[in-house]
Order: C-alpha cells, then sequence, then structure tokens
C-alpha cells in the first residue's frame, strides 16, 4: 500500500477527482448520524460535497444495520409461542385460564375465540363457565384429527424433534427435554 501527499501533486490538465470507498465501521456512522438514510442518497450527499465533515469517499452498504431491517419490517417476524409443561391433565384448566387472562391484560384485547382438540383437560365443567364467563366461543377439532390443528401440531413436532435432536448431540440425559424445549421455544420467538 502506497499513500501520496496529494498537496504536492501539480495537475498536468483537467483535474480527475477519484473516490476511495469508506471503511464499514465509517460507512455504517454516517448512515446513523444522517437518520439512517438509504447509501445512494448518501453517496450523492458524498459526490455534491453538500454536508460538512462528510468524508469524500464512496460509502458502502453492507446491509447490517439492525435497526433498520427491524424497522422495516411490516409484520413481526414470528409468531410468540408459548409452552407449558404439565404434570397432569387435571393442570390444563388453572394455566389455561391464567394465561387468557394474562395475555389479556398484557395486549389490553379480549380473546374471542380459543381453538384446541375435544379432549376433557378442555371441555369439561369449569373451562365451560370460564368460556361463558369470558364470552369466549370455543372451536374442537374431531377426535383423533390432529390435521385439523395442522399449524399446533407441526410446531410441537417440530419443537419436540429438535429438543431431541440436542439432546443426543449434548448428551444430556432425557430428563432434561422439557428444558430443551422452552429454550427451543425462546429461540424461535427471537427467530
Amino acid at each position: 500500500m502506497y499513500s501520496f501527499d496529494l498537496k504536492k501533486v501539480v495537475p498536468l490538465g483537467g483535474l480527475t477527482c477519484l473516490f476511495a470507498k469508506a471503511t464499514l465501521d465509517e460507512s455504517s456512522l454516517w448512515h446513523r448520524r444522517l437518520g439512517h438514510i438509504n447509501f445512494k442518497t448518501m453517496n450523492k450527499l458524498v459526490r455534491g460535497n453538500l454536508v460538512r465533515g462528510l468524508p469524500s469517499k464512496l460509502l458502502e452498504n453492507d446491509h447490517t444495520c439492525v435497526a433498520c431491517q427491524k424497522e422495516k419490517q411490516h409484520k413481526a417476524s414470528c409468531k410468540t409461542k408459548t409452552v407449558f409443561f404439565l404434570a397432569t391433565k387435571d393442570e390444563t384448566s388453572e394455566i389455561l385460564k391464567n394465561f387468557i387472562t394474562g395475555i389479556e391484560n398484557q395486549i389490553d384485547q379480549k380473546v374471542k375465540t380459543i381453538r384446541c382438540d375435544n379432549r376433557t383437560e378442555f371441555k369439561n365443567k369449569i373451562m365451560n363457565e370460564f368460556y361463558e364467563m369470558k364470552g369466549i366461543m370455543r372451536e374442537f377439532s374431531i377426535a383423533r384429527t390432529p390435521q385439523q390443528n395442522g399449524v399446533a401440531e407441526r410446531k410441537n413436532r417440530t419443537l419436540l424433534e429438535t429438543a431431541r435432536t440436542m439432546l443426543a448431540d449434548s448428551k444430556l440425559l432425557t430428563t432434561f427435554w422439557a428444558e430443551g424445549v422452552i429454550l427451543l421455544a425462546m429461540f424461535k420467538i427471537m427467530c
């Protein structure tokens, strides 16, 4: 690499202006300073020498500005997944009631419909009274047809298969399967 002192260069005719490329750190710094404007516009500012202090180098876009990527998304990058582990099916009513109440408080909207399989833990006196009190409509799938709730079934299958793979790879005991599933659910939320 050579360095030149351009002040001592005597031009022999027309002047030619050469632009060097700025480093990625410098590019991202100016991208942030100028309010996250796009790099095409920033390079127009460089060429026109329109911003005092802006280096006379072409600025490179390495597409790593997390803020730009995040804010340009128009809908959530992934759906939230919540996982509960129950020792017995009797715990379902209390956990589901607490979950629905918590969700309603967090997002300040009412749960209107709940879809679940046609099992007794979702169809019992306690749950019927709770749904009626809250005004929640219920949709039940036909017994032994997981295809009717394909999205949830697929998520469960993916989480369990991946948790088994993680446990096998890490050589942990299978008693840690619940922790593996929780970890994966958190990874999936973060995408």
